[in-house]
């Protein structure tokens, strides 16, 4: 009896122990999509949402519009675009087209996020792209999810483009929006390695690679905070959602240090929500 409760103590103890040295992928939690999602995003409309705006930029705070598209397609693995001719293999997603525009002074930015989520099942996107657009030139980003993580960049500054980098997967931070919209029990929580938004891979001109993030959440009622930290970056995000279905995001705070030199300081990038319609897509 003792020698048999004493394999069940070890056995326990090496669980715990597996279950803290795997990092990432031990909140990996693959609780499958909600039933009221798939009735939902598969009704033929899109969601458009529209946000208020106030972005970081050159140490500044800037007035502007966010927006946010989300609606369910068949995305086509062999033209890595959506399948206007179905076939078995193409895979149904939930796109999020998310957009940025504002000013900085008379100077226009114009950004956008393109993501294809596995509907069904899946850890990760199959597809993300990012352009940004302004006076110096443009950028465009563009991942695709096989057997690796493959990025291609090309941007108008030098040293910048790259035709192919390679990354192990892992968390993507802009899979996180469709995350919340389908199931969002599936959001990691704890340590992990994650790729931040392309949208500030871009605005900060850091290296694409995996960081070290603190996850969280936190249920307030009627309100849910998902928030990231990422300490080598001195960057925080929290995105708040409704608690219950359809888990519309309601807002975000993203804060980081903007600006050159005198400029440099703490600043924080937030969007309220204005309005949300569902229309024929």
């Amino acid at each position: 009896m003792n020698r048999t409760k004493n394999r069940n103590m070890l056995s326990l103890m090496i669980a715990v122990l597996l279950l803290t040295s795997c990092g990432a992928e031990s909140f990996e939690t693959n609780v499958p999509t909600d039933p009221l999602a798939k009735e939902l995003w598969h009704d033929g409309k899109a969601e458009i949402t529209s946000y208020k705006l106030e972005q970081a930029r050159y140490g500044e705070m800037h007035e502007g519009q966010a927006s946010m598209i989300f609606v369910t397609e068949d995305f086509s693995k062999e033209s890595w675009t959506k399948a206007d001719t179905p076939t078995n293999a193409d895979v149904p997603v939930l796109k999020l087209n998310f957009t940025k525009k504002f000013n900085t002074g008379i100077y226009p930015y114009s950004m956008m996020l393109s993501t294809f989520f596995p509907f069904n099942e899946g850890k990760h996107a199959i597809k993300v792209s990012a352009s940004m657009q302004e006076w110096c030139g443009h950028t465009y980003m563009e991942l695709r999810n096989k057997k690796q993580f493959e990025v291609r960049i090309d941007s108008y500054f030098e040293g910048e483009s790259s035709p192919e980098i390679k990354l192990n997967k892992t968390y993507l931070e802009d899979d996180f929006w469709s995350v919340i919209r389908l199931n969002p029990e599936n959001l990691p929580i704890g340590n992990a390695k994650v790729i931040p938004s392309f949208f500030y891979v871009r605005l900060a001109h850091i290296d694409l690679k995996t960081y070290d993030c603190e996850l969280t959440r936190q249920p307030n009622g009627e309100e849910t905070e998902y928030e990231l930290n990422f300490p080598g970056l001195e960057r925080n995000v929290t995105i708040t959602y409704e608690t219950a279905f359809p888990h519309k995001i309601i807002g975000w705070n993203e804060s980081y240090f903007s600006g050159w030199g005198d400029s440099r300081q703490e600043l924080t990038t937030s969007a309220t929500l204005i309005k949300s319609i569902r229309v024929d897509y």
